[in-house]
């Protein structure tokens, strides 16, 4: 059996922030539909948030709030107590950073110049040139993402996780207090799956990532959020959120928990 890694206390959240969304809803201009209905959840900082459910649930649509890609109808996202749409877009940049779900893979630009774009937010003016201050910052986030040893390659040359991996080193560089993932592990083998598992498990900040597999949420997440239609079924730690009751309104299926317990740990397993 593959052990999907656990998240762990040792975790510096010095850096970390805490997140607050209070009633948000959003709707699209082209339709009178509502894709989210009003949610309200906090995380506190270093805590780790994973958000669940079917395919339109509105998972992509309520992390698109949280990154400020969308402004919602009702209700904020504050960061630090801050609602993200009271600031200017770049001092925004500098708190939140987001991994999306597809990543191009016909970038003309190595992992370093790729890696480098994540500080743009903190230049000053119109320059467009590097200090010795991010010039640091960027080759320790190589180094610490273990990198440095790709550093010259075309981006478009690397295998999936790889690339994922390039996209979170650049969200890192940014410096953020938040981080939003959207699912991660999206057309990755296990392999590469259980690497970016181990990379969201080790971030030193406050994270929201959309997943599918309910057995990684358990594993790696704090906290869950289950979506069903745009609405909450519930949130809390995965223990609580992940009765069988629950995750069969959400799928539509008849669900089954089972506790395997191993020589280290226990797991939570769906047969759905």
């Amino acid at each position: 059996m593959l052990k999907i890694p656990s998240k762990t206390s040792s975790v510096s959240i010095e850096s970390a922030a805490t997140l607050s969304v209070e009633n948000v809803s959003w709707s699209s201009a082209k339709s009178e539909r509502m894709i989210l209905s009003p949610i309200s959840f906090s995380l506190e900082p270093g805590r780790i948030l994973g958000v669940t459910g079917p395919n339109g649930a509105g998972k992509s649509t309520l992390l698109r709030l949280l990154y400020r890609y969308h402004m919602p109808n009702t209700g904020s996202v504050k960061i630090n107590g801050v609602d993200i749409w009271s600031i200017p877009a770049r001092e925004a940049a500098r708190t939140v950073a987001a991994v999306l779900q597809e990543q191009p893979t016909d970038f003309a630009l190595t992992v370093h110049e790729i890696v480098s774009l994540g500080r743009i937010p903190h230049r000053k003016g119109f320059s467009a040139a590097h200090g010795a201050h991010d010039t640091n910052i960027v080759l320790n986030t190589l180094d610490r993402l273990e990198l440095s040893h790709f550093a010259n390659r075309q981006f478009g040359t690397l295998s999936g996780g790889e690339r994922q991996r390039v996209m979170v080193a650049r969200a890192l560089a940014q410096e953020p207090k938040l981080m939003v993932l959207d699912e991660p592990t999206n057309h990755l083998d296990i392999r590469h799956q259980l690497e970016v598992l181990e990379l969201i498990r080790d971030l030193p900040l406050t994270i929201v990532t959309s997943l599918h597999d309910l057995n990684m949420a358990t594993s790696v997440c704090d906290d869950v959020l289950i979506l069903k239609d745009g609405r909450s079924l519930g949130f809390g730690t995965p223990e609580t959120v992940f009765s069988e009751e629950t995750i069969s309104n959400a799928f539509r299926v008849t669900a089954k928990r089972d506790r395997l317990v191993s020589s280290n740990a226990k797991h939570l397993s769906f047969n759905l």
